[in-house]
């Protein structure tokens, strides 16, 4: 089959690429931990020079015409596998009102944990990705974590291991209440919980980790069915659309377990379906360890 992948950012990886590059993995079979980078690496370059990806594209419009598909009134298509995990995510943005000059040293994301080597560098979050951009950056920059309570959220693993370290500081629990530019860097003035006293720290940049807003509701215009967050479909992850499948954690069932191993597997399941429906008349000969 010729297959094309759609994804609206501007690079293939999704979530492990974005949140979590640094991260050890654990659930990937095979491996015994694979770092979110390694793991996109490896299935991109699976798939080179067989595959279409179109990067930066959002899909918007999906229509039915007699046996196919019409994505965006550009791509005709037999049958369609929607991937798209928890969604299209957007950051959580700081809280404070800034200018131009300001955004330039906010980061959402972290690409290269090097490029902040020798600078002090705020970490605002209590959850995983907070604690482990932190755990990154300290082996490259002076690092101070902000969170808004004295306990995290994140692995305990991974607290501990920022308690240990000498050149980061946690600043708990604290609130920013106030930014401004001086000499160049970032001047924050933190609010801890229960006192008006204002703490002033200085960052040369600073890592938001509050998170992420995402859905899936916009398949609702496609006609394909949701059972709240998540897309409804069978034991052949084909949704209520004859044709339309879906599977990873964009899908829910009885049972299911959000991890990477199983959504592997969802997508086995989703192309045998899709092969038996586009060549009935074919023997689909599956490889398998249960002869």
């Amino acid at each position: 089959m010729n297959t094309i992948i759609f994804d609206s950012l501007n690079e293939v990886g999704g979530q492990p690429n974005l949140l979590y590059p640094f991260k050890q993995i654990a659930d990937i079979p095979v491996f015994n931990t694979i770092s979110g980078l390694d793991l996109v690496k490896n299935l991109k370059d699976n798939i080179l020079n067989k595959v279409t990806i179109q990067t930066a594209h959002r899909v918007d419009n999906v229509k039915k015409e007699n046996d196919s598909f019409i994505i965006d009134e550009e791509y005709e298509v037999k049958t369609l596998i929607i991937a798209t995990g928890t969604g299209s995510f957007k950051p959580k943005k700081f809280p404070l009102k800034t200018n131009e000059e300001m955004e330039k040293k906010i980061h959402y994301f972290i690409k290269d944990p090097a490029d902040f080597k020798n600078q002090t560098v705020g970490v605002f979050g209590g959850g995983d990705s907070a604690l482990d951009w932190a755990n990154e950056l300290a082996s490259y920059a002076n690092v101070k974590l902000i969170h808004r309570r004295d306990q995290f959220r994140g692995l305990e693993s991974s607290v501990e291991k920022l308690k240990k370290a000498p050149n980061v500081e946690l600043l708990t629990p604290y609130l920013p209440k106030e930014i401004s530019i001086k000499n160049d860097q970032l001047s924050i003035g933190l609010k801890k919980m229960g006192e008006d006293q204002l703490n002033y720290q200085l960052f040369d940049q600073i890592i938001v980790a509050y998170g992420f807003r995402a859905n899936n509701r916009f398949v609702r215009n496609w006609g394909v069915e949701l059972e709240g967050p998540h897309i409804k479909v069978n034991s052949e992850m084909e949704t209520n659309l004859d044709g339309i499948f879906a599977i990873g954690d964009a899908i829910n069932y009885p049972g299911r377990v959000p991890l990477i191993g199983v959504g592997f597997g969802e997508a086995q399941i989703a192309i045998t379906a899709i092969m038996r429906k586009l060549f009935p008349e074919k023997t689909l000969t599956i490889h398998s360890t249960s002869i």
